[in-house]
């Protein structure tokens, strides 16, 4: 065990800014930063367990959703910190920036928010409790909303050695909610298992009436992530091809297998934090990718004279995760989602190359497999550079001609314009007739849309439905994809309450999710919920949404009233089409949005992949819970 204790710790400054602004520490005071919480506290677990003194960590989901976090670490310091003579844990729990991850001596790399972590989650907490297993004892301190309202003081004995810390979030700062989602927090659990090979991480759900436990162990770390990301689709390359290397105090691993889908799936971390927007470790990767299978193709005689891959091609139907871990990560921006340390790009080059190199050399079948697939990526770039021509769209009429099916709105103002893809001529029409057309646009679709899960982009490009819908929306698509160039900022799928409509709306939702994501991630992409019924008692007409409802308003009615079934938006009459589902002061829109981008591919690969074995263990499980099937 290094020398731990409060010399190590150092303090910047005081926490009064935290609970006056706790936005600007924890992101928002939402869903998203009530998690973040509990995200800190880990962080400071798994610091410990990168330093090679943590192996096990639970998170416990209590009643009241009162939170526990323990790990089997070396224990915070309890000696009295030179600086401000208290406990060295009470300094750090009360001091901004204050810490052990400093001195650069008792963490080598660091996943926490830079030592804010534990004393912001003890600032926006109206009970927080730390328990302290260290030097045979157990010390105990209690907070309230940041401040101690008791001294650090023995309880007991011990013979291990870890940090307990128990807290609950403050009411007053979550106004919104302080109830936890376990499937966000199993998600990122999971994560954390992956990424730290050999760690147990255990998460137990303790509010309902049966507790909830998973736990969570891989021995292979990234591989066995990429080999979970992969499973049910055709892999390329049997094996997964994994580097790990140290260079100049940073450790990078790499883990990447190709599939036969057409997606690329590049995940990147850096000290386990999800680097979404990527970065130099990202910019490094792609370099050495393009590099070395442009170099292994030219040498064994695979390209044509003067031909050469572009990056898109490297990456086709390929999974990969990037794990970096720096002593000293300078994210960009404040939600740390981009890794801005310039030389990462050429240390993560390098190892990328040398481990694929070496890859191919040694596997010279998978390497003529993968060639063959950047080959085909290639083939179907060049044919869909033609294709994506029709796509450009100059203006409302332009590109489309008179004859289109959109209906356009007059506004050119895309914050007011909505756009309703509506399933069929005869739903297209009661929908143009009903509409506000001073800001509400229609693009009526004709049978079912192509699965873009199976299919390359230049097929997809001459796709009548797809080519209209991305002429109508005006950002492009692929490389020439321009969200600020979306023309409606509110796209509304509509759709039968059918089955086939409920297909024809995850067709759709596929290929946002795969060639038009950032539309859903700044929430543009909605799901019209169109009545089930229509009821009747003399003048008096009520339109239903759900069979629970409609059981109430039977209820409520008595006698015999009249009801009517909607199969079909073609049914509704223009008036009641605009009434139910178009007029914004009655509608009811679904906003489309990702929790988690990785279980969202997951389950598009799934439900709508060429692997059949994956679907129908889906269905076998999840029969039970289906209901209207006859719908």
């Amino acid at each position: 065990m290094s020398n731990y204790d409060a010399s190590n710790i150092q303090i910047l400054e005081g926490l009064e800014a935290v609970r006056k602004r706790p936005g600007m520490y924890i992101g928002s005071t939402g869903s998203r930063g009530l998690h973040h919480l509990v995200w800190e506290i880990i962080d400071n677990s798994i610091d410990e367990a990168l330093g090679g003194y943590a192996t096990n960590i639970r998170l416990e989901l209590l009643k009241n959703d009162v939170v526990r976090v323990t790990d089997d670490g070396r224990g915070i310091p309890v000696d009295l910190h030179p600086k401000t003579n208290r406990p060295a844990v009470e300094t750090i729990l009360t001091s901004l920036h204050s810490g052990g991850k400093f001195d650069g001596k008792s963490y080598k790399v660091s996943g926490g928010l830079h030592g804010v972590g534990a004393s912001v989650v003890n600032a926006l907490s109206e009970e927080f409790l730390i328990q302290i297993h260290r030097d045979n004892k157990i010390y105990q301190q209690n907070y309230e909303r940041g401040f101690p309202v008791s001294d650090v003081i023995v309880v007991g004995e011990s013979l291990h050695t870890g940090t307990i810390i128990t807290f609950k979030a403050d009411h007053l700062v979550f106004t919104e909610t302080i109830s936890y989602d376990f499937e966000i927090l199993r998600n990122r659990v999971q994560q954390l298992a992956f990424l730290n090979k050999g760690i147990n991480i255990t998460i137990i759900d303790d509010r309902g009436e049966i507790p909830v436990e998973k736990s969570y162990h891989y021995e292979g770390g990234i591989v066995e992530y990429v080999g979970f990301l992969n499973a049910g689709k055709g892999k390329v390359n049997q094996d997964i091809i994994y580097t790990e290397k140290e260079i100049d105090g940073i450790t990078l691993e790499i883990a990447m297998q190709y599939n036969d889908s057409y997606a690329a799936n590049l995940y990147s971390f850096a000290n386990n934090i999800p680097t979404h927007e990527g970065g130099m470790h990202e910019d490094g990767f792609k370099m050495a990718m393009t590099r070395v299978l442009n170099k292994y193709a030219g040498e064994n005689n695979m390209l044509k004279k003067d031909d050469s891959f572009l990056g898109e091609d490297t990456r086709e139907g390929l999974t990969a995760i990037i794990s970096i871990k720096h002593p000293d990560p300078q994210f960009e921006g404040q939600t740390k989602t981009k890794l801005g340390n310039p030389e990462v790009r050429q240390i993560t080059s390098q190892i990328v190359g040398e481990g694929l190199e070496r890859y191919l050399l040694e596997n010279p079948n998978d390497a003529k497999m993968i060639v063959e697939k950047c080959l085909m990526a290639s083939r179907a770039r060049l044919a869909a550079k033609k294709a994506r021509e029709a796509t450009r769209r100059k203006s409302p009429l332009d590109a489309l001609g008179f004859a289109s099916k959109l209906a356009d709105c007059r506004s050119k103002d895309p914050v007011i314009s909505e756009i309703y893809i509506v399933e069929g001529d005869s739903a297209g029409g009661s929908a143009k007739q009903g509409r506000e057309s001073e800001y509400q646009a229609i693009l009526p679709l004709r049978g079912k849309v192509l699965n873009v899960e199976k299919a390359r982009l230049d097929k997809i490009l001459n796709n009548k439905e797809i080519l209209s819908l991305i002429q109508a929306l005006g950002t492009g698509i692929g490389d020439e994809f321009d969200a600020e160039k979306a023309r409606y900022h509110k796209i509304v799928i509509m759709t039968d309450a059918d089955i086939d409509g409920a297909h024809i709306r995850t067709l759709l939702l596929t290929f946002f999710f795969r060639y038009m994501k950032p539309l859903i991630d700044l929430g543009y992409v909605f799901i019209a919920q169109p009545p089930l019924y229509k009821v009747q008692q003399g003048k008096r007409i009520e339109y239903v949404y759900t069979d629970d409802e409609l059981s109430k308003i039977l209820t409520e009615m008595g006698g015999r009233p009249g009801i009517q079934r909607y199969k079909g938006l073609g049914e509704m009459n223009p008036e009641q089409l605009w009434e139910t589902t178009m007029d914004p002061e009655h509608r009811t829109l679904l906003q489309v949005s990702l929790k988690d981008a990785m279980d969202a591919d997951q389950v598009f690969s799934m439900l709508m992949g060429e692997e059949v074995e994956p679907r129908k263990v889906f269905i076998q499980e999840n029969a039970i819970y289906a209901d209207n099937i006859d719908a």
